[in-house]
């Protein structure tokens, strides 16, 4: 998955198409990703009272939401764009070594 926890992203389809928000987790399993932001994939959730919670009564909680369903925003023109894979080589302690990054396609900056 080329989605990361923290990467600031919109919504582009479903019931909340062109909000924006951030990644506060990424489930890698089921391909998914929750994210943080005001009013973004919430669902109420109606609880039994126990005795943890003796009221019991209704939760708002992020709902997992599938990857294909977001996309990151490019950090320079802050607009929904795709991720590529380059390699930069670095110089380390005198050595140059090659790194895989990930990059904004539409503005080609770095995102890592």
């Amino acid at each position: 998955m080329k989605l990361k926890k923290g990467d600031k992203v919109v919504i582009i389809s479903g019931a909340d198409k062109g909000k924006q928000g951030t990644i506060i987790k990424v489930l890698t399993k089921t391909n998914r990703v929750v994210l943080e932001g005001e009013g973004l994939a919430k669902v109420k959730k109606h609880l039994k009272p126990s005795q943890t919670n003796p009221d019991g009564g209704i939760v708002e909680i992020e709902k997992p939401m599938h990857a294909s369903n977001v996309m990151i925003l490019d950090p320079k023109e802050k607009k929904p764009t795709k991720i590529g894979y380059k390699t930069v080589t670095e110089t380390v302690k005198k050595k140059e070594v090659n790194k895989k990054v990930r990059y904004a396609k539409k503005s080609g900056k770095v995102l890592d």
